[in-house]
């Protein structure tokens, strides 16, 4: 049985804390958006390996491709407000 999006983001979630996870896909291939206070200093390539490690074998058996967006709650903060600032 293939995962669906809310799978995804609860086995995100069972293994990281997160501020948001939000996960999109269609059974084998998933977009998400996950914001941590763990990703705090860390690179994109270590952000991306808290998130594998909180998936463990899905990873290999489960999930087909996996596209992320990680972000500390300050960039998530930042994104979301030049978003909301209307344009001139």
């Amino acid at each position: 049985m293939e995962p669906t999006p809310a799978d995804i983001e609860r086995y995100i979630a069972e293994g990281l804390t997160c501020d948001v996870v939000e996960v999109s896909g269609d059974g084998r291939h998933f977009d998400a958006l996950i914001v941590s206070a763990a990703f705090e200093g860390q690179s994109r390539i270590a952000r991306h390996q808290h998130v594998y490690r909180a998936l463990g074998d899905r990873m290999r058996q489960e999930i087909h491709a996996l596209s992320m967006r990680t972000l500390t709650p300050v960039e998530f903060a930042a994104q979301k407000s030049q978003a909301q600032t209307p344009k001139a």
